[in-house]
């Protein structure tokens, strides 16, 4: 199976090999409405499939290499053979019209900026500095899989409501949507509500129990919080799953944190 080809903040690579995490079996299609670097989507491979983001230029890349991922990767090999300071900034500074390129230019920055960290300014411009990796390619990079894999995808830069009200009876959605888990404990609603307001939240909850009322499955990661499992009270089973933290840059800053994992089936079925 393909695996992820960005780092991606709130990734989900790591649960995916723990023997407490399962996804239920589906007849139906396969929906992802916050895919930033789809690990699960990778991992499953589904042969029907919706993927959204909000995010227009993670969407164009995945639409890039769906359609040839040969010629993204192509130009992909030319940023290594540039890559610098110089050509760092002048491609952060400078998007391309052609979405081939584009879609190479976001994984290049993705790859040598500093850790892996996608942020924009309030003018939308991406301006994260720099990394230290001088490697653009990897030996495990398999864009021909990856293509393959989305083929099977309506890939659409969308609202994650609208997609998951496209949901029914057979498919399956895995949400996981923005949130931090460094305050799980002390000012959740807080720290998290310039990526994901409360009201989203709420939103979401509501998208979920009318998927399951429509007949889909859904299983949802969301940061561990009382809040969180009180709005979720009755819709399905909720437990908490430790990961370590990847929240501070140090190692000896990082510790054990946990998240929220909700499964929720069709009800009365």
């Amino acid at each position: 199976m393909p695996q992820p080809f960005l780092k991606w903040a709130g990734g989900k690579r790591w649960i995916i090999s723990r023997h407490d995490f399962t996804l239920p079996s589906f007849s139906g299609k396969y929906f992802e409405p916050f895919l930033g670097g789809a690990a699960i989507f990778f991992h499953l491979s589904p042969k029907s499939a919706v993927l959204s983001d909000v995010n227009p230029r993670l969407i164009d890349t995945y639409k890039a290499l769906k359609e040839d991922w040969a010629a993204v990767y192509d130009i992909l090999k030319r940023h290594q053979q540039m890559h610098s300071k110089d050509h760092y900034y002048a491609t952060r500074s400078n998007w391309s019209s052609d979405i081939f390129e584009r879609a190479a230019q976001f994984i290049y920055l993705n790859r040598t900026c500093w850790n892996g960290l996608y942020r924009e300014n309030l003018k939308g411009e991406f301006n994260v500095p720099m990394g230290s990796k001088d490697w653009v390619i990897s030996e495990d990079d398999d864009f021909a899989s990856i293509g393959a894999a989305l083929k099977y995808a309506d890939i659409k830069c969308a609202d994650f409501e609208g997609v998951i009200d496209d949901s029914s009876e057979g498919d399956l959605v895995f949400v996981d949507p923005p949130y931090t888990t460094a305050h799980n404990m002390n000012g959740f609603v807080k720290y998290n509500e310039s990526i994901f307001t409360w009201e989203d939240q709420v939103r979401l909850r509501d998208s979920i129990v009318r998927a399951v009322e429509r007949g889909a499955k859904v299983v949802m990661t969301n940061a561990d919080h009382s809040s969180l499992r009180q709005i979720y009270e009755g819709v399905g089973v909720c437990k908490s799953v430790a990961r370590a933290s990847v929240i501070s840059g140090a190692s000896s800053g990082r510790g054990k944190t946990t998240e929220l994992l909700l499964s929720v089936g069709p009800r009365g079925r």
